[in-house]
């Protein structure tokens, strides 16, 4: 038996594991969506910042070091997602190279997430540890654009045209930016 999973006796046990596969599928969806979000939110706090930008030492932490610390915490998701509670921390990138590393991690965990893989690690862990705190990174990100002298626009993100999938750099326009 599926760890998590309990017989409900009044139901046919292939109907109860179907059932237990659907909740599994939606919270893989809702993860999947979340991910996607973090792009659209990271690529809204770092598209057209200044070169400049991630060398940004105004606040504590660089830019550079931020978004290398995100996708540490991706890579982490990853080994999670796997089955491997494994932890590295790597040296930032240049910035430019960095924010290609944080995408290409965005898409392997997605990829995973995508696939009949099944999932080694709780959905609702790993929401709650690495994804949510790549999130308040991603606001940390938009916030330091503002003390670099090079704001982003606030938009309604709830309007926003994100979908689960959609994990690079090239995320569509704002719907509702607020000017």
């Amino acid at each position: 038996m599926h760890p998590g999973f309990r017989w409900d006796r009044n139901l046919h046990p292939q109907v109860c594991y179907l059932r237990y596969i659907s909740r599994m599928d939606e919270k893989r969806d809702l993860l999947r969506h979340t991910v996607a979000t973090l792009a659209y939110r990271t690529t809204r706090a770092i598209e057209n910042a200044p070169e400049s930008f991630g060398d940004f030492d105004g606040a504590g932490r660089r830019p550079v070091e931020i978004l290398a610390h995100m996708s540490d915490l991706l890579q982490w998701s990853l080994h999670m997602a796997q089955g491997a509670n494994r932890w590295e921390t790597h040296m930032p990138f240049p910035w430019r190279a960095e924010q290609n590393h944080f995408y290409a991690l965005l898409a392997a965990f997605d990829q995973y997430l995508a696939s009949d893989e099944a999932i080694q690690a709780p959905v609702e862990r790993l929401f709650q540890g690495p994804i949510a705190d790549a999130l308040s990174h991603a606001g940390q990100l938009a916030m330091l654009r503002r003390l670099a002298g090079a704001p982003i626009h606030g938009e309604n993100y709830y309007a926003a045209n994100i979908a689960a999938g959609k994990v690079d750099a090239a995320q569509p326009a704002p719907v509702q930016p607020f000017k």
